[in-house]
């Protein structure tokens, strides 16, 4: 299946634990740090450095960029490590959060809540999912590094479905299917 990020509100329904989609469009990479500070903005009542209302945000922390690329190795992080703030982020519009592993239980209940989706990214490949991401630009906590805010376009980003909408796990469905 292929989806821009702009459906993914409206389309969030019809996904599936387990499926496997390409993913176009604008994406926010953060990772804890940023989160962190995302998370003192949103406690002051401060402004944001991008719209929450239907975001895709990507656990990644991407690499310098080479010469010829927008942006460097652009693999996913553990997204266990923000499971802290992703009930919050949901709850205020985000659509889709990316990364991989596991999710808790606060997630779960927070992506059934407001109709959101958790995607699976493919690790140890971050030199191949740079080839999908078409243009990089830094959007807030520059002092952070790799670590700061980017605003990316993807372009057919391979991703798996592991949390839907309907709380449907692919961590514990494929645990079930192959325990013996």
């Amino acid at each position: 299946m292929i989806l821009n990020t702009s459906e993914l509100r409206g389309r969030a329904s019809e996904l599936n634990a387990g499926d496997k989609i390409f993913l176009s469009g604008t994406v926010y990479t953060a990772r804890d740090a940023a989160h962190k500070l995302l998370a003192k903005l949103i406690e002051s009542n401060n402004p944001l450095p991008f719209e929450l209302k239907g975001a895709v945000i990507y656990y990644a922390g991407p690499t310098q960029r080479p010469a010829d690329l927008p942006i460097g190795s652009c693999g996913p992080t553990t997204s266990g490590r923000m499971d802290r703030f992703t009930p919050l982020l949901l709850d205020l519009g985000v659509a889709a959060t990316i990364g991989k592993g596991e999710r808790n239980s606060a997630v779960r209940e927070a992506n059934i809540r407001n109709n959101a989706v958790y995607f699976a990214a493919i690790g140890g490949a971050g030199a191949l999912a740079a080839q999908c991401v078409k243009t990089a630009e830094v959007v807030a906590f520059p002092e952070l590094g790799c670590e700061s805010i980017k605003r990316l376009y993807f372009e057919n980003f391979p991703l798996i479905v592991a949390l839907d909408s309907n709380g449907n796990d692919i961590y514990k469905i494929g645990r079930a299917k192959y325990a013996y």
